[in-house]
């Protein structure tokens, strides 16, 4: 069978369309996670949605500050008008009382507003006057409904109606150690108006009051009994189009991978499973976070390997004492256990079974014989011939008669080629005669076999003498100690950082090398 080498030509566009098919669903997911996470935060968030300004207040005992004093306004109102039609899917309705509240105060400032800048006859101001008074003594009437059953405890917002409560006390009061009810009670009285001006209180309860009001609302409880939530209707085409996309998915990995069953390659996707769970869709960042990476769209390999060198730092150094010590208390163990004399004694006792009639001890010395005598001792002779020459001359200036001998005129001259001679022909001699070695003989052979056997043989029998045994048994047991004082502390003390550091800068210079 001939396999037939795909081009990268070939390869980028049987890719491509799969990258981009990744990518759309990559950005699927992203888009439905984006949605659940503002699910997640509507509640929350929904006051800064409505109003699109931002303030914060802090209460440290008796210190109360907000910053910024005035609320600083950061959404135009139409999105705040836009992305609070968000109430529906939480099935959010404005609270029927606190709604009416600030229904009956817009009719006062209509009332105002007609007796303060239009002509009206004594007749029609008397009248307004008196509707005046009878919507005052509504909200009065209000106020202590709104403080004694607490609308705002639905909404989980109390803390908001002890803000009202707080600024309406301060404003009357002064402190806001008074009562709530006796400071409502004063402000929405026809006196007060008179004496602070219609506008001005007015002013001050649209600016502080009517905010905190305004962000009150009424949720519905479900048959579950949970508050209405409607968000699986925004999620349900999600649903289908992961649920489509994981059946074709897994069936397609489960055809293409030999054995590998539909179920397995489910396994296989995990992760895509949390798409499909209605429940903790905040855990759907582990899918997004994946389906980013394999699109290419994010790349998690520095991530990957920092998360890898930081594990690989915090257990190599226990990794590396463990492995080392289980290793040598091993050895030690086998030692005890009499792994030595049991190796010896079998070396007579035990029937040496020759799996491929081939002395495979006897082969390889000729190997190495072969290679040395064919191929190292040619390469070397030159420098060979100078050593042996050397150590030739050497060994004849150390003779004292040699050396009176060296001072006759032409004498030096003889001796060097005499010398030169010798080594060569000396060298020459050896090669040949190892060369003879490498001629197939079998009586060579076969004493070369006993030779390795007697020396086996007679190795293992006076090593098998008792005190040699246990001298052996004795030292290796104190060369282990030794290692593991000597060397398995030195491991430990070792700087892992420091290690890393240096395996980072090999495979840089590594990739740095087959860049250029």
């Amino acid at each position: 069978m001939t396999l037939t080498k795909i081009s990268s030509r070939s390869k980028k566009k049987f890719f491509r369309p799969r990258l981009w098919f990744e990518q759309i669903m990559a950005l699927i997911v992203l888009a439905n996670y984006t949605l659940v996470i503002f699910d997640l935060t509507y509640i929350p968030l929904r006051d800064f949605w409505l109003q699109g300004r931002v303030q914060i207040f802090i209460k440290l005992g008796t210190f109360e500050r907000n910053i910024p004093p005035k609320p600083l306004r950061i959404l135009p109102p139409i999105f705040s008008e836009i992305i609070t039609k968000y109430d529906v899917i939480k099935g959010i309705e404005p609270h029927r009382d606190t709604a009416q509240y600030l229904q009956r105060i817009d009719n006062l400032n209509e009332a105002v507003n007609q007796q303060v800048f239009s002509n009206k006859t004594p007749d029609e101001r008397q009248k307004i006057t008196e509707e005046i008074e009878k919507i005052l003594a509504d909200l009065r009437l209000r106020s202590r409904d709104m403080i004694n059953q607490n609308p705002f405890q639905i909404a989980n917002k109390t803390g908001t109606l002890e803000r009202i409560k707080n600024k309406m006390r301060q404003h009357i009061f002064e402190t806001e150690e008074s009562s709530a009810t006796e400071a409502f009670e004063q402000f929405w009285s026809a006196e007060n108006f008179r004496k602070n001006g219609w506008r001005e209180e007015l002013n001050f309860f649209d600016e502080r009051i009517r905010p905190l009001i305004e962000t009150n609302y009424f949720r519905p409880v479900g048959e579950n009994g949970q508050p209405i939530d409607n968000f699986g209707l925004i999620d349900f085409p999600f649903f289908l189009i992961f649920l489509s996309e994981f059946l074709a998915r897994t069936w397609y990995i489960s055809r293409r991978h030999t054995g590998v069953s539909w179920f397995d390659a489910m396994l296989w996707r995990w992760y895509d499973i949390l798409l499909l769970i209605p429940l903790f869709r905040i855990l759907r960042i582990i899918p997004l976070i994946i389906r980013l990476n394999q699109a290419k769209l994010i790349d998690l390999k520095a991530i990957q390997k920092q998360a890898s060198q930081g594990f690989v730092a915090s257990i190599a150094q226990d990794i590396t004492e463990v492995v080392i010590l289980q290793v040598v208390n091993q050895v030690q163990s086998s030692i005890e256990e009499g792994i030595v004399r049991d190796v010896l004694m079998q070396q007579n006792t035990h029937q040496y079974i020759d799996l491929n009639d081939v002395n495979e001890t006897s082969e390889l010395v000729k190997l190495m014989s072969h290679v040395v005598i064919e191929k190292v001792l040619p390469e070397i002779r030159t420098e060979a011939e100078a050593f042996l020459q050397y150590n030739v001359e050497k060994a004849l200036n150390q003779t004292p008669n040699y050396k009176e001998l060296a001072n006759i005129p032409g004498l030096k001259t003889i001796q060097n080629q005499l010398t030169e001679r010798l080594v060569s022909q000396l060298y020459q001699g050896l090669s040949v005669g190892l060369q003879g070695l490498l001629v197939e003989d079998p009586e060579f052979d076969q004493l070369l076999k006993k030779l390795i056997e007697k020396f086996s043989k007679s190795m293992g029998t006076e090593l098998q003498e008792e005190h040699s045994i246990d001298q052996i048994e004795s030292l290796l047991n104190d060369l282990l100690e030794e290692i593991k004082v000597n060397y398995v502390e030195s491991l430990s003390q070792e700087n892992v950082e420091d290690i890393l550091e240096q395996t980072r800068a090999l495979r840089q210079a590594a990739k740095t090398t087959n860049t250029n």
